[in-house]
């Protein structure tokens, strides 16, 4: 019996991986580390929330519309504009 080499192993050539580290690697240039990490904490609960806000963000890094890395504070105000609006109801006791 012979083990196969490093090299006779077939390679990961999946193209999601690659599309996910492309993505991965335009975010690291775009967000600032404390924006990343809110981002990534933001996957964890919000798996739907975090793809749309990283489209976003990518869309605007290749337009070019992106004018530096994207703070906390920036990201924060991103999110907060892609959320939907939370309903107040209000029962008044007669």
């Amino acid at each position: 019996m012979s083990f196969p080499e490093p090299n006779d192993l077939p390679q990961d050539h999946n193209p999601n991986h690659e599309q996910a580290a492309q993505k991965e690697q335009i975010l690291k240039q775009i967000l600032t580390p404390e924006a990343r990490m809110r981002l990534n904490n933001i996957k964890m609960v919000k798996p739907e929330l975090s793809d749309l806000v990283e489209q976003y963000l990518i869309g605007m890094a290749t337009q070019g519309k992106m004018p530096g890395q994207i703070n906390d504070d920036q990201l924060k105000q991103i999110l907060l504009s892609t959320q939907q609006p939370k309903r107040d109801f209000k029962i008044n006791r007669v």
